[in-house]
């Protein structure tokens, strides 16, 4: 079960920064559909536990080192090639924007220069590479109870000292401002967009486990994971709707209004969670051109992190509108494919117990 807790981490861990770090996806994608974001949020959690499930068992099952092999099943040979490709470069673009993200960070908290931040994350990056998958499952997992701690404080400080009814959440709610139509097409991006974020390393690290059974409970509990922080997160900012409209990172502003110091902690979390998704990123982009276990890994993703850095000068808010909107499409085909292979799989393993049966 160690094992298990530890894939969910990593699982959480790796989504968080693209997915969860400022507060803005949550606020965009749920919270501004007032009181139906609930809803959406546990559609959302059911998703991502049933996807991930199905992402590290298959990664097992085909003891998979990149995520081609899975691509390639799950989705064939042609379709398979043009998914390879999009998502091989996403987790390059992914990888710059989370360099660029922390520079942001380091901006606006600390009032450090942007390019500080940059160098600090793709140094740290890249020497966290250099080190075998298993102690990164390790190192990824490891900031998840800090960032589930402080999201229970900002949920339950923001619930407590509501001044309004929930009559009044859905007047200040802004459907008109959210990324998508309604709230059943912003939970299905949200997920489609983190799962094709999500969906290589996961694959990765479900080909380290041989026990199929252990790795589908780390899916599993991944998911949970992320409902329960979409859940806080979401929780949070519906109690203070008023106060985050119109800003760039309402978890930030949501710390701060308890305590500059939590603003601090809570600044350094986000750090952790664009640390980890940073590392799976870059380390899934790598190992699909490069075995892990050889030694031009290595070089390749010293390589690969300088050629990172040297995009991150484009900017963070201009990388997010180009590497981002892109994805939720191409999540959409990879859950498809997914669903496909999983309908498969069951009705294999029905033909097989029949032909058991009947000898």
């Amino acid at each position: 079960m160690k094992n298990s807790i530890n894939l969910a981490g990593a699982y959480i861990g790796i989504l968080v920064g693209a997915g969860f770090a400022s507060g803005q996806e949550v606020l965009q994608f749920f919270t501004h559909f007032g009181i139906y974001s609930i809803i959406g949020v546990i559609l959302a959690t059911v998703l991502f536990s049933f996807l991930g499930m199905q992402i590290v068992q298959l990664g097992s099952d085909l003891q998979t080192v990149s995520h081609k092999k899975v691509i390639y099943h799950i989705c064939g040979r042609y379709l398979g090639l043009a998914v390879d490709v999009l998502i091989t470069f996403f987790l390059f673009g992914v990888t710059v924007v989370m360099i660029a993200g922390s520079g942001s960070i380091f901006q606006q908290q600390f009032g450090i220069p942007s390019m500080v931040g940059c160098i600090v994350m793709t140094v740290i990056t890249i020497v966290t590479l250099l080190l075998d998958i298993k102690k990164i499952i390790s190192i990824i997992s490891l900031v998840t109870p800090f960032l589930l701690v402080i999201m229970v404080i900002l949920a339950a400080y923001s619930f407590f000292t509501m001044d309004y009814s929930f009559a009044d959440i859905q007047k200040y709610a802004k459907a008109s401002q959210a990324a998508a139509s309604n709230w059943v097409m912003g939970s299905l991006l949200y997920v489609s967009y983190n799962i094709a974020a999500g969906i290589a390393m996961l694959a990765v690290m479900g080909g380290t486990f041989k026990n199929k059974k252990e790795a589908g409970w780390g899916g599993i509990l991944g998911g949970i994971g992320l409902g329960v922080l979409l859940f806080l997160i979401n929780i949070g900012m519906l109690s203070d709707m008023p106060g985050i409209q119109g800003v760039d990172l309402p978890t930030l502003y949501l710390a701060n209004e308890i305590s500059p110091i939590l603003g601090t902690i809570l600044s350094i979390v986000l750090l952790g969670m664009v640390y980890n998704t940073a590392v799976g990123m870059l380390y899934a982009f790598t190992a699909r051109f490069v075995p892990a276990e050889t030694k031009a890994f290595k070089g390749s993703v010293v390589v690969v992190g300088i050629l990172a850095f040297l995009a991150s000068f484009v900017g963070f808010i201009t990388l997010v509108g180009k590497v981002y909107p892109v994805t939720g499409y191409l999540g959409f085909v990879v859950i498809i494919a997914v669903i496909v292979s999983w309908f498969r799989r069951k009705k294999t393993v029905g033909i097989a117990n029949e032909e058991m049966v009947k000898s």
